[in-house]
């Protein structure tokens, strides 16, 4: 008598939670969707995907890991710059003003978007790498960091260059958005009598 053992199961997650884990050793939280951990080997700089844009037109390679997730970017700081954020936008002078900005620090999560190579979901506003990190190599090297911080690599982007870039960009992208409800909000085009 021949007996057959199926196949194994594959995780209900595809593999993401695993690929995450062994491949660039990030702590996960089961799904779905599944979460990355944030405040252990990261922090995540939170912005409108508009402003995003801009601030990756401005910084060109100087950022690390970039994911795009709905109408959101999630931009990869160093692990602990979510403590620096507030004073950091005040030394910017950019404390008190209404920004559309937000940091996941300590116990955070972010929704983890397919491993680079895998085909995407299909779902709208999944989540996706812009910028995918690498695996096999230590992530941190390539977050931005404030220079003087005691966790800071010297090869690796500036947080100050980035927080202003994006708290420029969030301000911009705000008095735009409200520069055109106020024009859709005339009634009628003025005229003007030639003389």
């Amino acid at each position: 008598m021949t007996f057959t053992v199926p196949p194994p199961r594959s995780p209900i997650d595809g593999g993401v939670a695993r690929w995450y884990e062994d491949e660039l050793g990030w702590a996960t939280v089961a799904g779905p969707p599944v979460g990355l951990v944030t405040g252990l080997r990261f922090d995540v700089l939170e912005v409108p995907a508009e402003a995003g844009r801009g601030v990756l037109r401005r910084m060109g390679a100087a950022t690390g890991p970039v994911a795009l997730v709905g109408r959101r970017m999630g931009l990869l700081v160093a692990a602990g710059s979510a403590e620096e954020l507030p004073g950091l936008l005040d030394w910017l002078e950019w404390g008190g003003i209404s920004l559309d900005l937000a940091i996941l620090g300590a116990d955070g999560r972010m929704t983890a978007p397919l491993p680079p190579g895998r085909g995407g979901s299909g779902a709208p506003g999944a989540a996706v790498w812009l910028r995918a990190p690498a695996p096999g190599r230590e992530v941190e090297a390539s977050l931005p960091v404030l220079r003087s911080a005691p966790w800071g690599v010297a090869d690796a982007p500036c947080l100050v260059r980035l927080v202003a870039a994006a708290a420029a960009e969030c301000h911009r992208v705000r008095l735009l958005s409200a520069r055109t409800r106020g024009a859709s909000q005339q009634l009628s085009p003025q005229r003007f009598a030639s003389s």
